[in-house]
């Protein structure tokens, strides 16, 4: 379980296994979507996340993400106008085809989940809340710790790979929230995520 907070990490340890990977992603087709930087080394959080583990889930599962969207441009032209701001379609599903829907959900939810995360992550950043925030949080959890717990069980209850989240609901109060795959609060929520947890899993889990 990795948990990326506004600026800092929370671990259940380090990970990092399987087979060493190429360091070079493969080039993604043209289209309007891009894969963006993380702006920090791969090894830059490590040891709670190792190089290879943020040079796999950067590389090759978001950059899949990339190169299924730019596909899916040409039967659904109207993404592209997600490549500069995904959460409209991300709230709007409905009103994709059908035969398209799918495909967009998991690729541009993996897209907005995945950017999200690598921005709320930096290097030696603040690990507690503050102001405004930190507020809330006392108010409606009782506290930081209370608040991560309740978001950590909140992962850990994900069966297989999906992610949990501190969110801003329709009733403008903190709550922590859990999704499967890569669906995001944006979607059947309608909700403004705050912090972002990704629940990754071995593949081989997924038999279990």
């Amino acid at each position: 379980l990795i948990a990326g907070a506004a600026g800092a990490i929370a671990t259940s340890g380090p990970i990092g296994r399987g087979p060493a990977f190429a360091q070079t992603a493969p080039a993604a087709p043209a289209g309007p979507f891009k894969l963006p930087a993380l702006g920090y080394a791969y090894e830059a959080l490590e040891p709670n996340i190792d190089a290879q583990t943020m040079m796999i889930h950067h590389q090759r599962h978001h950059g899949a993400f990339i190169t299924n969207l730019n596909g899916l441009v040409g039967k659904y032209p109207e993404l592209a106008s997600a490549a500069s701001d995904p959460v409209v379609l991300l709230t709007e599903l409905s009103k994709v085809p059908l035969d398209v829907r799918g495909p967009v959900r998991n690729n541009l939810g993996g897209h907005w989940n995945h950017t999200f995360f690598w921005e709320l992550m930096k290097p030696g950043g603040t690990k507690e809340p503050s102001g405004a925030l930190k507020a809330a949080i006392d108010s409606d959890f009782g506290g930081a710790q209370q608040m991560m717990e309740k978001l950590n069980a909140a992962g850990l209850g994900r069966f297989g790979s999906g992610w949990a989240g501190l969110i801003v609901g329709k009733d403008k109060k903190l709550d922590v929230v859990n999704t499967p795959y890569q669906d995001t609060p944006h979607m059947e929520l309608a909700a403004k995520p705050v912090l972002g947890v990704g629940r990754w899993t071995d593949p081989d889990m997924m038999a279990e």
